[in-house]
């Protein structure tokens, strides 16, 4: 075809106009469901939570090694990365790649637009990749450094509602915010540390033009029986609940995540800060070693069967972003670019992938389905299933056979595949015959690593 120039530029133009706008154009909001189990767009499509932890991608990364985290992580199917506007490694005084820090003179009352321009663009950046940033506003560290963090302390009820009010305001027309209030701090008693938080949660609804502009919840640090429901569950603010279940391989973190499944009235849950991969389990390197993937990915199906919404995955060289000339903290392993394919990296999406693969917002926890008791060890088999009893799932975490109460199931007989959570392949085992009680065997035993769920779909 023949083209004149003049009409070239003009195509050209055109279409460099379309792009600049698709570009431009927002993610879809993020809502709870009706049922207040699950989050939603507002196109009422299920949102499976699947999160990276990147606590300093703010501060430490300049555009570029954003923009490359944020491609890597969309290309292994996260949607979600939590990270921090006041950032947690001496996030007041030690300035951004720009020479920015974020507060002129560590006032909350005076925020710096230059380290927030660099904040913006990162965030445009996560949306255009199809990421919705979990924002916390601060490292809890500025509210109480106890015996970690550098704080310093700077916040007061009065200026975290200030701040709160103007970082609202600044990304209430981001359709990729998710508010995250809190950060690795439980708030003590006596203190004035509960009415900070609330101070700040309100000034973010103030910012954001009203409670429904703002979907909210707090990262606590480990913490029991709730998480942040154990402050603010009744809290108008607070949207859905979230839990670190800390960096310890053998812990029962399903009754964490039951408790608030649990509670009135009803919210979602979902642990945000679970074992990490690379990490040092609890925190002890020399007599315990390093995390294993099967330990991470065991806490994972545990967490989503026993009735989160999502899960938060974690890489401790990529939270703070380390690199071979930084100090590291607590023993990191590799640089955060060399970290971001480890296996757990690439597994998450084969969990997001199962959940969404049933219909989603009519799933419950089903322990009615292993009717033996079970210890709280390694070993524990968890169901989850369908209310309308199309399908159940059953996560075996060591490949022992295990009888199923198949009842809730609504049709005599039963289509069976086993899933591998390590690729995501499937392995169809027939159709059976629907029995109070069918016992089965996973298609490798052995201990930990030898992890199956298995599917029964109504036929």
């Amino acid at each position: 075809m023949n083209m004149s120039p003049k009409s070239f530029l003009f195509l050209f133009l055109f279409l460099f106009s379309l792009a600049f706008t698709y570009g431009q154009e927002g993610l879809p909001r993020l809502r709870i469901s009706e049922n207040q189990r699950f989050m939603i767009t507002e196109d009422c499509e299920p949102f499976f939570w699947m999160a990276d932890t990147a606590w300093e991608l703010f501060h430490r990364c300049d555009r570029e090694e954003a923009a490359f985290y944020l491609k890597k992580r969309a290309e292994q199917g996260f949607n979600v990365v939590q990270a921090v506007a006041l950032a947690e490694i001496d996030g007041l005084q030690s300035p951004n790649p720009y020479g920015e820090t974020p507060l002129i003179g560590l006032d909350p009352r005076q925020p710096n637009p230059a380290y927030f321009s660099h904040v913006d663009k990162v965030v445009e950046m996560a949306a255009a990749e199809g990421i919705y940033i979990a924002l916390l506003p601060t490292w809890g560290d500025k509210v109480f450094t106890h015996s970690w963090g550098k704080g310093p302390e700077v916040f007061t009820e009065e200026n975290a509602r200030s701040f709160g009010k103007w970082i609202g305001n600044r990304y209430k027309d981001q359709s990729n915010i998710i508010w995250v209030i809190g950060g690795d701090r439980n708030p003590r008693e006596g203190t004035s540390d509960v009415a900070i938080w609330r101070a700040l949660a309100a000034g973010i609804v103030e910012g954001t033009g009203g409670q429904d502009k703002a979907l909210m919840t707090f990262h606590p640090q480990p913490a029991g029986p709730g998480g942040s429901s154990n402050w603010f569950h009744n809290d108008e603010w607070l949207d859905f609940n979230m839990h670190q279940t800390g960096h310890c391989a053998n812990q029962p973190t399903y009754q964490k995540i039951s408790y608030d499944y649990n509670l009135q009235p009803v919210k979602p849950t979902l642990d945000g800060e679970p074992l990490y991969e690379d990490h040092p389990n609890c925190f002890n390197a020399k007599e315990l070693g390093y995390s294993l993937p099967e330990d991470i990915r065991r806490i994972m199906y545990w967490n989503v069967f026993a009735g989160a919404f999502g899960q938060t995955y974690g890489c401790h060289d990529v939270w703070q972003m380390y690199t071979t000339d930084r100090e590291g903290i607590n023993g990191p392993l590799r640089p955060w670019k060399v970290a971001l394919d480890l296996p757990m990296a690439n597994q998450m999406k084969h969990l997001k992938n199962l959940m969404l693969s049933r219909p989603f917002l009519t799933r419950i926890p089903a322990p009615e389905m292993i009717p033996a008791n079970q210890e709280d060890n390694t070993d524990f088999v968890i169901a989850t299933r369908d209310s309308e009893g199309s399908y159940a799932m059953v996560y075996f975490p060591t490949g022992q056979s295990k009888a199923v109460n198949c009842k809730p199931l609504n049709s005599r007989l039963l289509k069976v595949t086993w899933y591998d959570p390590r690729t995501g392949n499937q392995i169809d085992a027939g159709i059976i015959s629907k029995a109070p009680s069918n016992t089965f065997v996973p298609p490798s035993s052995g201990g930990k690593g030898h992890d199956w769920v298995l599917i029964l779909d109504a036929v």
